[in-house]
């Protein structure tokens, strides 16, 4: 290097190293922070107050990384605000409830103007500073209102820019990109004499260890990203609805995201968990959770293994206490600049306020039109509800249940209270009911809960008819629903072998030797002999392909709802929630490797509801007319031990 060169990039480098440390980082070095710790808490709560980053670092006292010098990845979106903002949610809304979630729902309306790039955490404050500055320099040439044309294509839907306006929000984005990777690098220039600069790129890039790179592509708004075709029409229809000219204040806005979990699925705590071994999770409501999904194989059923975004501390945690999030709520907002137009402040109509509740818009004064429709017309529809067995008395105590309740005779012997009162009886002898468990006493309990909650408001008394797998924990929890609901004397069960769990799962490779008709019917369970099957319990067969599985359910479920006229209530296992309503909604099968993932996830009585759209020649998905019942684990208490001990 020149020894002229050297000279300016020594007084740049003192320049930097000469600057204050800023008053948020003070105070918290004041109350004994390290530097670098407290730099990290700023980074990751948004440099927004000292309280804050302070809360921040108490929560992560037994985070294992605190001390990695792993920087946040940061990325500069334009943003919609204003009445433009309020209908893309309501959009983002009913998309979600007619053609389910899709990949532009993971992330809020945006037009990307930086990809995510790293920043050391104690030079985050020059990218705020870049911002601030960039946007006064563009504040009077940026559009007042920027043209949007929608585009739609099998995989894609979104708004594109007009080009005149494009090219002045590119601009923007690399004027930013330049002023950011100077000033969070290693030299102090700003963008205007680096331009005249007659040093080569290599020499540049050799001092700055931030690198922002603008958005090259052509600038869009993602409305629908990597969804099913089908859907494409639907989706059209929604976006049609929505006015690109309606008024709206765009904002730059700057996000951090945590870089190790970049490709991790969020899920969000529903209650609180209170950890029962050293190895879990402790839960608030609200927590978010990071999950990698590769790393599930080796975890029991309804847990995972995940990492606290709160704490940044990692353990088990029973996943029914959980719904997906999306992957922006992980995210901190840094700074944002809007460019207000000179006219003034957008107008706002008074006689409809809103507020934001879980990311969507919502009307305190006036209920949803789309709501009030689908409550009102519920009872016109023919509906598919697919439910889950209840608990079943081998999860609880094990593949060996029938050896700790069997007396020396070989009478039935209840050792605990969550064991069956009795068993019915059966010919083949008790010994079957090693691979046909039945229902614990506690998934008694839970399916008669079911039927009894609310069910007669929103018309479930229309059931016109229980279809059934052949397994006894299934036929028991149908009966106990329809106790519930006070149908079981005029509703009879019909049993359907066609709906029996994949038998590629069965520990015992063999086909369960179930209860024949007439002993359920003996045993007071009410099913109705005259039904004849569609799938003969003798086409079963052990250890099918998921070919033979994927085949066998579609043909039995659309035969079901072809011979029905109100709602369907079927009564299956943990993979009928899939394996029954994609065909109906006209979905493909999923891959083998993600029906197992979602399978693992589906807890005792879960359920899902599909309804009829006559008018469309369609079904869709809909929330359940049942609200879910989440229980936590129980273990076997003796007070020998503990009490006891000294």
């Amino acid at each position: 290097m020149a020894v002229a060169e050297t000279q300016l990039y020594s007084k740049i480098l003192n320049k930097v190293k000469n600057r204050s440390t800023c008053a948020l980082l003070e105070s918290l070095l004041s109350m004994g922070f390290p530097a670098h710790t407290a730099q990290k808490a700023l980074a990751a709560t948004g440099h927004k107050t000292a309280e804050e980053a302070s809360k921040w670092l108490h929560s992560h006292c037994n985070d294992p990384s605190l001390d990695d010098p792993i920087p946040q990845e940061y990325a500069l979106y334009l943003c919609p605000t204003g009445p433009l903002h309020d209908k893309l949610q309501e959009f983002w809304k009913e998309s979600k409830n007619q053609c389910a979630r899709n990949k532009a729902h993971e992330i809020f309306p945006h037009i990307t103007l930086c990809d995510f790039f790293t920043c050391e955490d104690r030079k985050v404050e020059f990218l705020h500073e870049a911002l601030k500055k960039v946007g006064d320099r563009f504040l009077n040439v940026f559009p007042p209102a920027i043209s949007l044309s929608l585009h739609s294509s099998v995989s894609y839907l979104g708004f594109f820019i007009n080009d005149a306006h494009a090219n002045v929000i590119k601009e923007f984005a690399v004027a930013f990109a330049t002023e950011a990777s100077v000033l969070a690098g290693t030299i102090n220039l700003s963008w205007k004499v680096v331009r005249y600069l007659f040093f080569s790129q290599k020499i540049i890039n050799l001092f700055l260890d931030c690198h922002v790179k603008p958005c090259t592509k052509q600038l869009h708004l993602t409305l629908a990203h990597k969804f099913y075709p089908h859907h494409q029409k639907t989706l059209e229809q929604l976006a049609k609805s929505i006015n690109p000219g309606q008024s709206c204040l765009w904002t730059a806005a700057l996000y951090s995201r945590d870089m190790r979990f970049v490709n991790y699925q969020i899920l969000q705590a529903l209650f609180q968990y209170k950890p029962q071994n050293i190895d879990e999770l402790m839960l608030n409501t609200g927590d978010l959770i990071y999950v990698d999904r590769s790393q599930q194989s080796d975890v029991s059923d309804g847990w995972v293994i995940g990492t606290s975004h709160r704490t940044g501390c990692r353990g088990f945690l029973p996943e029914n206490y959980t719904e997906k999030a999306n992957e922006s709520d992980t995210w901190v907002k840094h700074r944002e600049y809007t460019f207000t137009p000179a006219s003034g402040l957008l107008p706002k109509n008074e006689n409809e306020p809103r507020r934001k509740l879980n990311g969507e818009i919502h009307n305190p004064k006036t209920k949803s039109v789309t709501q009030t429709l689908a409550f009102q017309t519920v009872a016109l529809r023919r509906g598919l509800l697919v439910m889950r067995h209840g608990e079943r008395v081998d999860h609880v105590f094990g593949k060996s249940w029938i050896q700790q309740c069997l007396t020396a005779d070989g009478k039935y012997h209840r050792a605990d209270l969550n064991f069956p009162a009795s068993l019915p009886k059966r010919r083949d002898g008790i010994k079957h009911f090693e691979y046909d468990p039945p229902l614990s006493c506690c998934g008694v309990f839970q399916s008669r809960l079911v039927g009894k909650l609310d069910i007669i408001l929103i018309g479930m008394k229309r059931i016109s008819h229980v279809y059934c797998s052949p397994a006894l924990r299934c036929i028991q929890t149908a009966q106990h629903v329809l106790e519930g609901l006070k149908l079981e004397q005029k509703i009879k069960i019909r049993v359907e072998p066609g709906l029996f769990e994949w038998t590629k799962w069965e520990a015992n490779k063999i086909i369960p030797s179930f209860m024949a008709l007439t002993e359920l019917t003996e045993a007071t369970y009410n099913i109705d002999p005259s039904y004849r099957c569609t799938f003969p319990l003798s086409s079963l067969v052990p250890s099918e392909s998921y070919e033979e599985y994927v085949s066998r359910c579609s043909a039995v479920v659309k035969q079901i709802v072809s011979d029905c006229t109100s709602i369907i209530l079927i009564v299956g296992h943990g993979s009928s929630l899939d394996s029954f309503t994609r065909p109906v909604l006209g979905l493909p099968a999923r891959d083998s490797n993600d029906f197992a993932s979602l399978v693992r996830k589906i807890p005792s009585l879960g359920m899902c509801f599909c309804e009829e759209l006559k008018e469309e020649n369609r079904w869709q998905m809909i929330n359940p007319p049942i609200k879910t019942l989440t229980h936590g684990s129980n273990a076997a208490f003796n007070w020998r031990n503990g009490i006891l001990d000294s």
